[in-house]
């Protein structure tokens, strides 16, 4: 049979597409199952109520809100990098993927190629799926702090000349209210949740911000 330029072309592009789909299905698939547990606990903001330095109990209110932070469900999104990672071991996305100007992936690649608006289960005998938020997308430069200490990250997220301009109340909704934040308890088979509730988190970082929103040692 003779090819013509249009069967080569619509070749080439069928051949990406099972490429990306390939890679995505083998990413799942090779990922480490998630350890069979009970989510972490995470203690709520009255329960350090007993803590009567508001300096101290400040401190150990955002040293409790960093069991979410610093998750690898939100570090994988919090790269140095402009590239996600994956799993609880912080693996390179598999495909390669980078932010792009946007922080929704490569021109011809956006994020939406593969992540959707909602965790999409995957087929076969082991049961992951592929994460998806209507609003998924990389964590703005600004926002980057995988590899930095709990005290480090502290600092970046309450200075606005190096959070990208945000209060402290802007700071405290983006925590209590995203939707892609709270992606991070709902984050689809093959895949331990961060520890608590949204609402708890929401709760430690407002006590934390009314406390004086004091930062642990960097």
């Amino acid at each position: 049979m003779r090819l013509t330029p249009n069967r080569v072309v619509n070749g080439l592009i069928l051949a990406g597409v099972l490429a990306v789909s390939g890679a995505v299905v083998a990413s799942v698939e090779a990922a480490p199952e998630a350890k069979q547990r009970s989510p972490e606990s995470l203690r709520t903001a009255a329960s350090f109520q007993s803590i009567t330095d508001p300096a101290t109990r400040s401190v150990a209110l955002f040293t409790e809100a960093g069991k979410v932070i610093q998750n690898p469900r939100c570090l994988n999104c919090h790269p140095v990098e402009r590239a996600p990672t994956q799993g609880d071991d912080l693996h390179p996305h598999n495909p390669p993927m980078v932010a792009g100007d946007s922080g929704h992936g490569p021109a011809g690649l956006p994020c939406f190629s593969c992540h959707t608006g909602a965790n999409v289960p995957t087929w076969g005998d082991n049961i992951k799926s592929i994460p998806g938020d209507p609003k998924w997308a990389l964590a703005p430069a600004e926002m980057a702090w995988q590899g930095k200490s709990l005290g480090q990250i502290c600092a970046q997220l309450k200075n606005p000349a190096t959070n990208g301009g945000k209060t402290l109340e802007q700071i405290h909704h983006h925590m209590a209210e995203d939707h892609l934040v709270g992606w991070g308890w709902n984050p689809g088979a093959g895949r331990a949740p961060v520890p608590g509730t949204q609402a708890q988190f929401g709760e430690l970082i407002r006590a934390w911000i009314d406390t004086g929103a004091r930062c642990p040692q960097a």
